[in-house]
């Protein structure tokens, strides 16, 4: 129970009696939640998942998301870690170097081109060659077919055919599941980007299928816009489930849509979260009523166009 001066340091009871409009506090709180659930969203993490990896109650988080959460720094710190992101995502504040606020405000005035140099030159990537890079990375939410029209493409381009998650698997002797379970998701967006740094890097043409929430991680989904020429493969919410379920009924699924009434409610809010983040992307392809042969010659077309008719690489 709350004291009259507030809530027990530690404890993860809600901050009562504020409203938004109270306080800058109240704002701040208001900001806050909003953070928290589209960070949630964006990795597909339900309130429950949430509460299990963060040991926060799910009436916590529904309250902090709400903008009425206890504020305290440790249990925050929690809910950052359990997300794998950093605290600072969060509040907005950094411990940052003296020149930090002078390079902040030349980046916010700088343009597209500014601010791609100032990327390229902070991330040690080489200057960019001519002509179209020979590699294809095909992003989206599950069910969107990437690892299906990924290898129909290869196979058309003659490329070779990689799968993101595989790689990680291989890299480490566990399963994406298992590096989950075990080790959480911060040290698992860890390894993925260590494995498409090294794809990035592995010489020849490829065609590269991403897991989906490879977006969430700003560092990463840069490393591969970067480096590879991306096309969104966009669907229907209803469409993936179908897509899903059907991979798991033939076994091609390491993990089954729930048959919940919320799955669609929860793909809905995970793709319009990350529907900003996936139109970064080149190039966009809507399967939605689309025969997968359909869907494969538009892709092949599209790349082909992009590479200015070679269809293959050596």
């Amino acid at each position: 129970m709350p004291s009259k001066n507030g809530p027990r340091p530690g404890s993860d009871e809600p901050l009562a009696g504020a409203t938004e409009a109270d306080d800058p506090e109240s704002e701040f709180l208001a900001v806050l939640g909003q953070r928290v659930r589209t960070m949630r969203a964006v990795r597909a993490m339900s309130r429950k998942v949430l509460s299990q990896t963060s040991g926060l109650s799910e009436r916590y988080i529904a309250q902090l998301e709400g903008g009425q959460g206890n504020v305290s720094i440790i249990l925050l710190r929690r809910v950052a870690l359990a997300m794998g992101v950093r605290l600072e995502d969060l509040i907005a504040a950094v411990e940052s170097p003296p020149d930090w606020p002078v390079v902040r405000d030349l980046l916010a005035k700088a343009g597209p081109d500014q601010v791609a140099e100032a990327k390229r030159v902070l991330s040690g990537a080489a200057a960019p060659g001519e002509g179209p890079t020979q590699r294809v990375a095909l992003i989206g939410l599950r069910g969107a077919g990437k690892s299906t029209l990924g290898r129909i493409l290869a196979e058309r381009m003659g490329w070779t055919f990689v799968e993101l998650n595989r790689e990680i698997e291989r890299e480490n002797g566990l399963s994406v599941a298992e590096i989950f379970a075990i080790y959480g998701q911060e040290t698992y967006r860890r390894l993925e980007q260590g494995a498409l740094r090294q794809l990035a890097e592995r010489p020849g043409p490829m065609v590269l299928a991403t897991g989906g929430g490879i977006v969430a991680e700003p560092v990463t989904f840069d490393l591969l816009l970067s480096s590879f020429f991306t096309v969104w493969l966009k669907a229907r919410p209803e469409e993936h489930i179908h897509r899903v379920r059907e991979q798991a009924a033939k076994g091609l699924a390491q993990a089954r849509m729930p048959d919940s009434d919320n799955a669609l409610r929860e793909i809905r809010a995970v793709l319009m979260s990350r529907e900003p983040l996936y139109a970064r992307a080149r190039a966009v392809i809507d399967t939605a009523d689309h025969t997968v042969a359909e869907t494969a010659a538009e892709l092949t077309g599209l790349v082909e166009g992009y590479l200015g008719g070679t269809r293959r690489g050596a």
